[in-house]
């Protein structure tokens, strides 16, 4: 058994059928989490609403890579760990035992937030079905204290495909259209069950450069500002994009450049 007490967050090890505790959680905060602020500030409000024990919405985080989807679910945890907030984090492929995993927390006097990074679904997966249990229930309702935050690169998880639009127009010629609609719309409705969407684009130029700036605030470095930047400029060009996650790797390597 876990001390929630103790550790803030676990991960789920399915051979085991047990949740391992993190050791090492990433100490991001959210004051760090620049050309975000819409996005930060709806989950804020979304994860304060279930922390006080008022209906929240589960939430679905999707778009570019490398734009803090992922980083803001870490932050809100070391925002809000004091006042009771723990996570959880499952992989899509572990989704089966959702029922198992809530089985494990849904008595502890802590809210939780279900953690799935990067999810989303081929044409032909049916592992999603998984997440009803939460999202929606069964015969027994979802726990008050368990909440849903996955982060996507899709907006609808699962594709819909040209495949399926042909399929579907030639039931309707058949009039056979009523079981393979459903089965489409099923795909398509996923991302529906999350109440909360929120959209991370890509940034431009100057916001890439003002996530910099602020990355390297207070560290004494070699060079100036403006050669700071045009390094900065040719690291993200070298890897095909300005992201914050590649202003975070080029922090990183300047640091450990310097030690």
């Amino acid at each position: 058994m876990i001390n929630w007490q103790q550790h803030y967050a676990a991960i789920w090890r399915p051979k085991h059928n047990h949740l391992r505790p993190v050791a090492r959680l990433d100490p991001i905060r959210l004051e760090r989490l620049l050309q975000v602020d819409r996005q930060k500030q709806l989950l804020i409000t979304n994860t304060q609403r279930f922390l006080a024990g008022q209906p929240a919405n589960h939430a679905l985080l999707w778009g570019a890579k490398g734009t803090g989807k992922s980083s803001l679910i870490k932050a809100l945890l070391n925002e809000y760990a004091a006042d009771g907030l723990r996570v959880v984090e499952v992989d899509k492929a572990d989704l089966i035992d959702l029922p198992e995993i809530v089985d494990h927390i849904h008595m502890e006097p802590y809210r939780f937030i279900l953690f799935c990074d990067d999810l989303s679904f081929d044409s032909e997966e049916t592992s999603y079905k998984h997440l009803k249990s939460v999202l929606e229930g069964s015969i027994e309702l979802p726990p008050d204290n368990v909440v849903l935050y996955a982060t996507s690169n899709r907006r609808h998880l699962v594709p819909q495909t040209q495949a399926d639009n042909n399929e579907t127009l030639a039931a309707r010629m058949a009039d056979t259209s009523v079981l393979h609609s459903d089965t489409v719309e099923e795909k398509l409705s996923l991302a529906d069950r999350f109440g909360l969407w929120l959209s991370f684009y890509p940034i431009s130029w100057q916001e890439y450069q003002a996530v910099v700036e602020s990355l390297f605030e207070g560290v004494e470095l070699a060079i100036s500002r403006e050669e700071l930047l045009d390094a900065a400029k040719l690291f993200a060009r070298s890897r095909g994009t300005n992201s914050a996650r590649t202003a975070k790797q080029f922090y990183q390597s300047m640091v450990e450049r310097k030690r």
